[in-house]
Formats: C-alpha cells, structure tokens, sequence
C-alpha cells in the first residue's frame, strides 16, 4: 500500500540512525511522508517491524542498514551502502544514543566508556563522515543533531548522559560554523521527556535509585512539564522535518527545545 506524500523533502536522501523504533521511526515516516528517501540505521541486524512497515508502505523509499556507530568502518559502510540505494545525502538524523544512570559516587568506567563511545564519538564520527561525504558531492545539505534537555543541565542520577548531551549541543554549534563556508547546515533538538519504549527502562531505574514504585517517575515528569503531559515520538516530527527543510534555510549552528516547555532558552 503506498502513502500520499508531501512535498517538503520531495526526492531528497535523508540517512537516519538510531531509526529502528521510538523517535527515530517516526521522524522516518514523516521524512518519507514528505517525500524523502531514507537510509535507516540501527544496530540489529534485521529491520524492526516498524521499519519494514515502512518500507512496505513507501516501496523503493526505504533502506535497512545494521550498523554500530561506534565502529569506524560500520560508519565508513553505511554511508556508501546509503549514498549507493539512493545517492548523494541530503539530510543527516543523528539520532543513535543510549540511556544508563546510577549514584554519582558509584557511577563506573564501564558505564562512562559506553555511554560517551555511543552518544559521542559514535554521533560525532557519523557527522563527521556525512559531512565530509556532503562537502565532497557539493550538497547543500542539512544535519540534525539529536541532543535533550538533559543537555541543558545537570541531573544528580544522570550526570554522564547529560554530559553526552552538552556535548552534543557543543558540537551542533562548532560543526555549524565549520560547514557554513560549504552552506550546510548544522542543527540540533532537544527533546523533553518523550514516551518512548525506553521509558520503561529509565523509569525502573528511577524506581530502584528513588525508591518509587514502578510506574511513578513517569507519571511525574509527565505531570511536572507545563504544558502537562510527556510527549510522543511524533511531537518531534515537526521539528525534525523543519531543520531538514528549505523552510530553516536560514537556521543554523541553532538547537531546539522540543519539550513542552520544560527549558526556556
């Protein structure tokens, strides 16, 4: 069954990670609803089921890339696997980022290493080689970092996946004024707290670290965002697609809070 699209990224070759499920899914199917290609990267080595959906649902719109972002020659791989499906890359979503907290004083090497090779080494490298493969094609394209509000400040229980963030929202600004000679640019969001499949696991690990019965943390982030509820993936979607597009063609080095109102910047 194919889908109406829209016209905003009409023809255009965005590459995805962290695409498989939750926000980098539905930022996926609201690029192809407005008519991009897409170059889908997660780690498992078959498609998610939402993945596959969409691919059925844009026939010849969709590529399934496994890749670690973690690896150098996974990232050298799925830039030509995507540039070879669909061509030069229009559009960067640098979504792939993991989740972990614990107690300042018993946070480990083990927990850092991972979390900081994931969410910044294996986004930067990722941006790094996308970019180089946009200066190399001349193309005037766009990147969208994905940061949070935890990049914002900081949280005693989740000091090293803020810090990963901040350096996201770091890095968005100093690749942005790097590539502005080249006319690409460089982007950031910030999502609040957003009802992914991940809550699940961030909320027991508040519920062990705060002694709250299971369920109540999310209940609380939720009622304390002043709009009054958490968001969905698809609240990102707007956002998501605006960077991307020739409407934010003025808009660069810029990241945007995406939160209910969470942050005010």
């Amino acid at each position: 069954m194919s889908v109406k699209v829209s016209k905003r990224l009409l023809d255009r070759h965005a590459v995805l990670t962290g695409a498989g499920g939750g926000i980098g899914a539905a930022v996926a199917g609201s690029y192809l609803r407005e008519g991009a290609f897409c170059s889908v990267i997660d780690l498992p080595a078959t498609a998610s089921e939402e993945v596959q959906t969409l691919a059925v649902q844009y026939p010849g719109k969709v590529k399934y890339i496994s890749a670690n972002v973690t690896n150098s020659a996974d990232i050298d791989r799925l830039v030509q696997e995507a540039s070879d499906a669909f061509g030069p890359i229009h559009v960067l979503y640098n979504n792939a980022a993991i989740f972990d907290m614990a107690p300042l004083l018993e946070s480990d090497e083990a927990m850092y290493d991972k979390m900081f090779a994931v969410n910044v080494k294996g986004a930067f490298f990722v941006m790094q080689k996308v970019l180089a493969h946009m200066v190399a094609h001349k193309t005037r394209g766009s990147v969208v970092n994905m940061a949070s509000q935890a990049g914002r400040r900081g949280e005693a229980l989740v000091s090293h996946y803020c810090a990963t963030k901040a350096a996201i929202i770091s890095y968005t600004q100093s690749a942005a004024l790097a590539m502005a000679p080249h006319h690409i640019r460089v982007n950031g969001i910030a999502p609040g707290v957003i009802a992914t499949p991940m809550w699940k696991h961030v909320d027991a690990l508040f519920a062990k670290y705060e002694n709250l019965p299971l369920g109540e943390k999310k209940k609380q982030v939720g009622l304390a965002v002043p709009l009054g509820y958490m968001g969905d993936p698809t609240d990102i979607c707007g956002a998501a697609i605006f960077l991307a597009s020739d409407e934010a063609s003025y808009i660069t080095a810029q990241t945007l809070n995406v939160d209910g109102g969470n942050v005010m910047s």
